[in-house]
């Protein structure tokens, strides 16, 4: 791709981003904005089933769920494990989709691998070295999520870490970051869009989910991000969100897919792009 693929590419223009291909029809990182949509965690194949269901009806083509939840609490849901990932890789296929899930440590990669089309490092585990290297040493696409309180350099040899073991295929997330405002979980780091698409050659993602941590603020938050000129978008929806075992709060109901879509759609349209 480059001598170093974290060489600055200083004045050049988005449009250089290089796209990392998830099958032969899609593609991240060129004229579409990808929707990565679904439970945070998957929690019963009906619960998925549904989500997976909606998904697809409205053209969506990428299922995100966590079947290895890093949780804050050790008593709170920490997800199915392989179960959750069997029926992850059950309800994709009936409904044609991709799967991202995130690979907690060195050990679950091998069956993240082998179940999903897209291995999730999650915020916690940006700098979790080995399991950078590993997923770099994979022939999947990586879905790098920015650590919490990571800086964007930070963030970038992080990717770099992936990309030394030979995997270029690596698609940024900025998920929020920690700052002092306290009224929303998160701080989204629309700043960070616009930076990264200019200054590496990897498409970057955004997560309005985690980035607010609300969800009357999911919406709006995706909506600048692709202002900023995101690649896409990773957004959690669940068919009973007060319910949900895993980030209730900022969880969107499958009802609320279709305006989101929408709403999405017409910023993209304005910026020239279309949404899959």
């Amino acid at each position: 791709m480059m001598d170093s693929v974290m060489e600055i590419r200083e004045n050049q223009p988005a449009a250089l981003t290089t796209a990392v291909a998830l099958a032969p029809d899609l593609s991240v990182g060129g004229a579409t904005v990808v929707i990565m949509a679904g439970p945070c965690a998957v929690e019963s194949y009906e619960q998925t089933r549904l989500v997976a269901q909606e998904v697809a009806r409205l053209g969506g083509r990428v299922l995100r769920g966590g079947a290895y939840k890093p949780r804050t609490s050790p008593h709170s849901f920490r997800g199915l494990g392989r179960e959750g990932l069997e029926i992850l890789r059950a309800v994709a296929t009936e409904f044609d989709l991709l799967i991202v899930t995130e690979a907690l440590g060195v050990e679950e990669l091998p069956l993240v691998t082998e179940y999903s089309d897209i291995i999730q490092i999650g915020s916690r585990n940006m700098q979790h070295f080995p399991l950078l290297w590993a997923a770099g040493e994979q022939t999947k696409p990586v879905l790098l999520k920015r650590g919490f309180m990571s800086t964007i350099d930070e963030w970038l040899k992080a990717a770099e870490h992936i990309a030394s073991r030979g995997n270029e295929q690596i698609i940024l997330c900025e998920r929020g970051i920690r700052t002092f405002e306290t009224a929303t979980r998160n701080t989204l780091d629309v700043n960070a869009i616009a930076l990264v698409k200019q200054t590496t050659p990897f498409p970057v993602i955004a997560d309005p989910s985690h980035g607010t941590g609300r969800a009357d603020l999911v919406t709006a938050a995706a909506r600048a991000a692709v202002a900023a000129g995101a690649d896409g978008l990773l957004v959690e929806f669940h068919p009973d969100p007060p319910r949900a075992l895993s980030d209730a709060e900022q969880t969107l109901p499958l009802t609320a897919w279709p305006g989101f879509r929408q709403q999405v759609a017409a910023i993209a349209q304005a910026m020239g792009r279309e949404i899959i």
